[in-house]
């Protein structure tokens, strides 16, 4: 174990894309999506090898703290940090990064997803440890996913120089971070090999974040002042409920690693995904020799290649079917193609405009 290495899993979200059975109550973090662990269940799973619960903290909204601390009642209860509504990862890991860096001056935090899946867990907590020693030089450091096939979904990183070795891992300064590509983009990243996926996990020590959320975010930099205060003060409740609000949503990529000196990325393969879609979903799931992926009371004639789970009290039959997402819940039932299956947050956002909360 390394003595002053922390994780903080963010949990807060709400997995729009994985509608009907992600909802506000009960979002895709604590669905058993792959086995028969919770995504965040599995977060912490590849962690404890690592880290005593003690080092992991959590931060998540309000409504969720019960359900994610029912399913790692190891973790304490102190460990939850409560974001009292989303302002984007810029402003969700400077509030963790002020409570840790008031626990541990000298901590240096993984900044990790609870709904992203990792099939080489020995490889994430090695890649782990070697960033740790990056971000101990002061480092502002990412990991970068090798990337399998021209992906349009993901964030991209450039890397530049070599800066280095840790462990077995080279680390190499950021070039760039750059958007989401089109299809002959991302065939073009791919055949450079000098890109990597952004998978959004980063490491580095508590006091270097805060500095630069200092120097490049001075609205977040005040609120965190205010809120270490009133801390001090026993006024922190408060304090929070009225501050929080007036920030402005942004992203730590666009609001730090952008623009910061001293980013650096780690190019690794971790048998990483997103678990973005159900089409993702389906991706990890054991399939039969037809290509479907079948969870519950489910029947399927002359069906191939696609994904049924029925999550009801019903039973689900297909017949002469290719290439389809079903999911039936008790009160919604979703039918996609899977290479639409992005489309859902557009069902999600038609249920909120009607009002129909209570399907979300």
């Amino acid at each position: 174990m390394v003595d002053n290495l922390y994780a903080l899993i963010m949990a807060g979200g709400g997995g729009t894309r994985l509608w009907p059975m992600s909802r506000q109550a009960h979002p895709k973090q604590m669905l058993k999506l792959v086995g028969d662990r919770s995504m965040f269940q599995l977060a912490v799973d590849r962690l404890v090898p690592l880290l005593p619960h003690a080092r992991i903290l959590v931060v998540t909204a309000g409504e969720q703290v019960e359900g994610l601390a029912a399913q790692v009642p190891e973790l304490p209860r102190e460990n939850f940090i409560v974001e009292p509504l989303g302002r984007g990862t810029a402003s969700c890991i400077g509030l963790a990064a002020l409570h840790l860096h008031r626990r541990d001056p000298g901590a240096v935090m993984a900044v990790l997803t609870a709904d992203h899946y990792i099939r080489r867990t020995d490889r994430f907590r090695e890649v782990l440890r070697a960033a740790h020693q990056v971000a101990e030089e002061g480092y502002l450091v990412t990991l970068g996913i090798e990337p399998t096939h021209p992906a349009t979904g993901y964030g991209y990183i450039r890397r530049g120089a070599g800066l280095g070795q840790a462990g077995d891992f080279d680390y190499y300064a950021v070039e760039a971070f750059v958007e989401k590509p089109d299809a002959e983009r991302a065939l073009a990243f791919l055949a450079a090999e000098t890109y990597a996926w952004n998978s959004g996990m980063f490491i580095w020590r508590t006091q270097v974040i805060l500095d630069a959320i200092a120097g490049l975010m001075p609205d977040l930099d005040a609120t965190l002042t205010a809120l270490g205060a009133a801390l001090d003060a026993g006024e922190y409740a408060s304090a929070l409920a009225e501050r929080w609000p007036a920030l402005k949503k942004e992203t730590i990529d666009y609001g730090i690693m952008e623009r910061a000196e001293r980013v650096a990325v780690i190019p690794v393969d971790l048998g990483w995904s997103d678990v973005g879609a159900w089409d993702a979903v389906m991706a990890l799931r054991d399939a039969d020799d037809a290509g479907n992926a079948l969870s519950g009371d489910v029947i399927a004639l002359d069906t191939e290649n696609s994904m049924i789970m029925a999550e009801g009290q019903r039973l689900v039959t297909a017949i002469g079917v290719r290439d389809l997402v079903v999911v039936d819940t008790p009160d919604a039932l979703l039918i996609s193609r899977r290479n639409q299956t992005q489309r859902v947050r557009d069902v999600v956002q038609r249920l909120r405009e009607a009002g129909r909360d209570i399907l979300l």
